[in-house]
């Protein structure tokens, strides 16, 4: 843990870790790619989520694959960053698990757009680069065959996360694996919805094309 001392004294060093993640995740590439590319506001097709999925809805895989790229991005900056905050002092690497938790948070929660942020899978995986490349590896692997052998995105991310802590458990690294614990916890609640559409039949599977979705006051 941080020195000198307590959680109080290195309390300072956590909250910059924690609004450093935070920022950085906040960043929402999906939304500013689909703009800058003249598909408008991703929010308005498909799922209206920020994230690769619904980008790829909008028929433009290199949107797609370059928002789920900086995505994770944002995650791994934030673990690699951080811990310099507090130069050599011990536990500094705490500091990077700290700012991938709130990276994680940005993603979900980004203050630029009330809040309503994309469902975390990618930056997820991107934290989990920074922490642990072979677990992120195994992450890969899981997701792979839980995505394409369903065709469901969401299934795929699901498995892999709640995979994750388990594998840096068994590795060795209790602190990773009770952060990646919490994170998987936090995207299967906001999964919730995709949990019910699978149980429905009504999930959208990958590659389908997103329909625009009617405004608030637009009937349906």
């Amino acid at each position: 843990m941080l020195q000198p001392g307590s959680w109080i004294d290195a309390a300072p060093l956590i909250a910059a870790a924690l609004a450093l993640g935070y920022l950085l995740g906040s960043i929402p590439f999906g939304l500013l790619l689909t703009r800058i590319a003249g598909e408008g506001d991703i929010r308005t097709i498909g799922s209206g989520n920020i994230g690769a999925t619904n980008v790829l809805r909008t028929g433009r895989k290199g949107l797609a694959a370059a928002t789920l790229l900086l995505d994770a991005l944002k995650g791994t900056a934030a673990v690699l960053i951080a811990p310099l905050l507090a130069g050599a002092a011990a536990g500094a690497a705490d500091l990077g698990l700290v700012a991938g938790l709130g990276a994680f948070l940005g993603h979900l929660y980004p203050v630029w757009l009330r809040f309503r942020g994309g469902k975390g899978v990618a930056t997820f995986i991107g934290v989990l680069i920074a922490v642990s490349p072979l677990v992120a590896a195994g992450f890969g692997v899981v997701w792979l065959a839980a995505a394409f052998g369903t065709r469901y995105s969401s299934v795929g991310g699901l498995s892999a996360s709640a995979a994750s802590p388990v594998l840096l458990w068994i590795l060795g690294q209790p602190k990773a694996a009770l952060l990646f614990a919490v994170l998987a916890a936090i995207t299967w609640v906001k999964h919730l919805p995709n949990l019910r559409r699978l149980a429905a039949g009504t999930e959208s599977k990958i590659g389908a094309r997103g329909k625009k979705t009617p405004a608030a006051d637009e009937p349906a």
